[in-house]
């Protein structure tokens, strides 16, 4: 397949790469792991997931009812590798981590921990499991050395971070590309993928912009905000994680030229306050509040660049923020409405798939 010549091809499908393939997917118990979990089922794969349990009531691994893995510790050699090693994948999914910035000022060993050792552990797995083709290695946009810039960052932009989450993923990125210099000349193709503000129903991750605005509206209570003017790249949840399926496919098809670094951000960022305006417009109730209690460090300005995904992957935005809140809100709206949220989530994957045809 030629880059850009794409035709008729139903990207929707993936080119049906995945069907019957083997993935092995860490991180299937979180936000977005079980987001790619119930889209590489429909996709047609096999999917084994290894995680540590939801660390979230209610969670979205439970209300989809996702038992295709084990709870595991990506900081547990022994089980880990025998569970790879045993199930025998072509592909691997990273997502586990430790991904919040303020948890990481009261746990930095553990963030540091979970997201470098931890991501080194499931590295050194895959290359002792000969079946393995392939490694999406999940980051993030806060990897890079934000010099709070009104321009957004590239691939090839220093790593760095402010804080201990922040820089343990700027890490797994300069560790990653050293892996592949180091043992992959002749192993698995490995990329890294780098995302922005992910939004989307079934997340109820703490230190959350949307969560905390769907959970006190909920409550009838005032939402509450640290740092109103601040902007991020904020994302619908399908979004990136269509990116990770599209990388995935062309390493397992087209090799190691994709085994490098791509962010998977929209094609414009927002304020905080202007999300949270927004969320109560389209929940249609809400108040919000500054609360001045912001005595740890989060950037002011943060965006990313996507043109290279769009130019070297065709992988493009597809919801605008306004979209992007409308189907998160839809989402939770469900949920307390008691509706079956495996059928409402597999609905906004179709819908999803209609916008890549």
């Amino acid at each position: 397949m030629l880059l850009g010549q794409f035709g008729a091809i139903k990207l929707n499908s993936f080119n049906n790469i995945y069907k019957n393939k083997k993935v092995f997917l860490t991180g299937h118990t979180g936000f977005k792991g079980s987001w790619l979990n119930l889209w590489l089922k429909k996709l047609g794969a096999e999917v084994f997931g290894y995680s540590l349990k939801p660390n979230t009531n209610p969670s979205l691994h439970n209300i989809l009812k996702a038992d295709n893995g084990i709870l595991g510790d990506i900081l547990d050699t022994k089980t880990l590798e025998k569970s790879m090693i045993d199930f025998q994948p072509d592909i691997i999914f990273h997502l586990a981590a430790q991904p919040v910035v303020r948890l990481s000022y009261r746990e930095p060993v553990n963030t540091y921990m979970t997201n470098v050792i931890g991501t080194l552990n499931v590295l050194e797995a895959a290359r002792k499991c000969p079946s393995v083709k392939a490694f999406v290695n999940i980051t993030t946009d806060k990897c890079y050395e934000n010099k709070e810039i009104k321009r957004a960052y590239k691939e090839d932009d220093p790593m760095g971070g402010y804080d201990m989450y922040s820089s343990s993923k700027g890490c797994v990125e300069i560790m990653s590309a050293s892996y592949r210099r180091s043992f992959l000349k002749n192993g698995f193709n490995l990329a890294t993928a780098r995302a922005g503000n992910v939004i989307g129903g079934g997340d109820w991750t703490v230190d959350r912009l949307l969560v905390d605005c769907i959970v006190a509206i909920q409550n009838n209570q005032t939402i509450q905000i640290r740092y109103p003017n601040s902007i991020r790249p904020w994302q619908f949840v399908l979004e990136p994680l269509a990116g990770y399926l599209r990388l995935g496919e062309l390493l397992l098809t087209e090799g190691k030229r994709y085994a490098q670094g791509f962010n998977f951000g929209p094609n414009e960022a927002y304020s905080v306050i202007e999300v949270v305006e927004k969320t109560i417009q389209c929940y249609g109730k809400g108040k919000v509040i500054i609360n001045k209690d912001n005595s740890l460090h989060e950037a002011g300005l943060l965006m990313l660049d996507n043109k290279k995904a769009k130019d070297v992957l065709n992988w493009k935005p597809q919801y605008n923020i306004d979209e992007a809140i409308h189907k998160t809100v839809e989402w939770y709206k469900s949920f307390y409405n008691s509706d079956d949220m495996e059928k409402i989530s597999i609905k906004q994957i179709d819908e999803y798939e209609e916008k890549i045809k």
